[in-house]
């Protein structure tokens, strides 16, 4: 949590209360009230539920309301964000994250707003995707600060963004706006997830990059046929790890199938990068996500190949640079997003 303050999204918050956040994700549900400088208080959090139905995923996050509630700045509370997995739809509300099964098209605006009114907060809320409330709170407190127009990239199981065009959030209609991981890069790539065909995501993603690199003949460590003089990295019961992050290691450790692995993703961001420049003037690609925490070993092929690609005098000098907010960025996203979206409350009399 930032410890100095910084300007609010918009200067005419900067008088205003605090912002009730919400980061909804696969495994915690989290709260805060964001306060105009972006601090955080009476942060709670509750682990999403496994195998429940819908309503059994809500009464974790009505759980998480009513921790806010009880803080003394309650009643000063003058608007609500919610980051969500998605995908989501924000004209209509819902969500249908993908690591939340027990949610499809779940109206969770709706809901939490009538959970607020049970709390005696009649707040306007907003919904924002977790790569919007990233890129949010990246311009907000982050990288992207001071950037007029800005891409925010997260990089994980799967890659998500969000956008910022003259200095506001830019969600589109259905608040998808900025997804690009299923911009294509390769014409005849491989079939995503989405249904179409060599989306960055079934390359860039962690996912992908493990798969590429399995098929490869890669081996982590401690298995048959891993590369000599690879040490690797464990997973999380100890042994060998086929994740991303173990073929991260490998990479460091010079393995030749892990550096072309993410050559390979650094080559496909890169070139999503360039389109998006190209297309709308943005000078800065910021990249967060577990993937980004490689370091070098993504960063540096990204910017190797972004040569090649933003060749035109007005992008040719975009920047790439890690995320800053780390696991913080989902309730500060949360609340950035309703205070750059949301019209400001009026000034006390």
């Amino acid at each position: 949590m930032p410890s100095a303050p910084f300007p609010a999204p918009r200067a005419a918050a900067a008088a205003s209360g605090p912002t009730v956040a919400i980061d909804i994700g696969g495994t915690k549900i989290a709260g805060a009230l964001v306060h105009p400088d972006g601090t955080m208080t009476a942060t709670t959090r509750r682990p999403t539920p496994r195998g429940a139905d819908a309503d059994g995923v809500m009464a974790a996050v009505a759980e998480v309301v009513a921790d806010l509630s009880e803080s003394p700045l309650w009643a000063s509370a003058v608007r609500c964000g919610i980051g969500s997995a998605g995908p989501v739809d924000t004209s209509r509300g819902t969500v249908s994250p993908v690591n939340i099964g027990a949610w499809r098209e779940f109206p969770v605006q709706e809901r939490v707003v009538a959970e607020l009114a049970v709390r005696g907060a009649d707040l306007p809320t907003v919904l924002a995707g977790d790569g919007v409330a990233m890129t949010a709170a990246e311009h907000w407190l982050g990288a992207a600060r001071g950037h007029a127009n800005a891409l925010c990239m997260v990089v994980s199981t799967g890659v998500g963004g969000g956008l910022i065009l003259n200095n506001q959030l830019h969600p589109g209609p259905t608040g998808n706006a900025g997804h690009i991981g299923h911009i294509s890069v390769a014409f005849d790539g491989e079939p995503c997830a989405c249904g179409g065909h060599g989306c960055v995501e079934s390359i860039a993603s962690g996912t992908a990059i493990a798969r590429w690199a399995l098929d490869q003949g890669w081996r982590p460590s401690g298995t048959a046929g891993a590369g000599a003089g690879v040490t690797g990295a464990k997973g999380a019961g100890g042994g060998p790890d086929a994740t991303a992050a173990g073929v991260a290691a490998a990479a460091a450790e010079g393995d030749p199938i892990a550096l072309a692995a993410f050559d390979r993703a650094g080559r496909a961001l890169a070139a999503a990068i360039a389109a998006t420049a190209t297309l709308v003037e943005t000078d800065i690609a910021v990249i967060g996500g577990g993937v980004a925490a490689a370091g070098d070993t993504l960063f540096a092929p990204i910017r190797s190949h972004l040569a090649a690609y933003a060749t035109l005098s007005f992008v040719k000098d975009v920047q790439v640079v890690p995320a800053m907010l780390g696991t913080h960025a989902g309730l500060i996203g949360a609340a950035a997003a309703a205070t750059m979206l949301l019209p400001s409350p009026p000034s006390p009399s």
